[in-house]
């Protein structure tokens, strides 16, 4: 990874697609300099769009009140896009199939819990769509990333898509994820195809779930912390911030607006 002051032309890209749990954010929060480098991007006339495992309920609320272009939520299940006064669902899948991955979901998240002690079903799991959240770090206490792993493993042997955040291991049926409906939103509301979605734009996470976005994007970036996942990248970010969490995306906002 190398250093972000080494990302060349930065001022040229044409938005931002990022990560929200502790690459927006920092330790849960979301600070005023955090969200004031998202407002100052789109006012510059960038593309601003999280990419995040965080829920359905969250994401409606992200889409229609954060100054955001559009939002994908569950990991790729879908994006969300207020746009000209009208509000729009995209889902990877339909209502029915939807509604019936839901109650075979529940039956897994009782045998994890059951099989890893200290870990819980996410606070916001009630408004998730399509995928379980197991917290092994967010509103529990922090248990070691073996057992996120373990969680992991355990979803992946009950036919689930797993990937490992910051705070939560999510599961689902389906072989989607974030590139995939990052994709499917760029090509279908900003007419972008791939080469141009991964070379015109950047990318900033941090953890496990990121790392197809980091291998597509040309210019992908992770907040420092991403370190705590060194061990564990399937692909690494081509670049690095020097602060953390929300630090680091307000230094790779600066980067973008020619202010660093």
């Amino acid at each position: 990874m190398k250093p972000l002051a080494q990302m060349k032309e930065a001022s040229r890209l044409r938005g931002l697609l990022f990560d929200i749990d502790e690459t927006l954010t920092t330790e849960g929060r979301l600070t005023a300099a955090a969200y004031g480098a998202m407002e100052r991007l789109q006012r510059a006339g960038k593309l601003v769009v999280p990419i995040t495992g965080r829920p359905a309920g969250w994401c409606d609320h992200i889409a229609r009140m954060w100054p955001v272009d559009a939002v994908v939520g569950e990991n790729g299940a879908f994006y969300f896009r207020n746009s000209e006064g009208r509000f729009e669902k995209h889902f990877q899948d339909d209502a029915q199939v939807r509604s019936r991955n839901r109650a075979r979901l529940e039956a897994i998240g009782r045998r994890i819990l059951a099989a890893v002690p200290g870990c819980a079903l996410a606070s916001d799991q009630a408004y998730r769509e399509t995928d379980l959240a197991i917290d092994f770090c967010e509103d529990v206490p922090a248990l070691p990333l073996e057992s996120a792993a373990r969680i992991a493993e355990l979803m992946r042997a009950e036919g689930l898509t797993a990937k490992i955040s910051s705070i939560h291991v999510n599961g689902w049926f389906g072989s989607y994820d974030k590139l995939a409906m990052s994709k499917r939103l760029f090509a279908t509301e900003f007419g972008h195809e791939e080469a141009r979605l991964r070379a015109e734009y950047a990318f900033a996470g941090d953890s496990p779930n990121d790392a197809p976005m980091f291998e597509f994007f040309d210019h992908s970036v992770g907040v420092a912390n991403v370190g705590r996942f060194a061990d564990g990248l399937e692909h690494e970010p081509k670049y690095v911030t020097r602060a953390s969490a929300g630090a680091g995306f307000a230094e790779l906002v600066d980067r973008l607006l020619g202010a660093a």
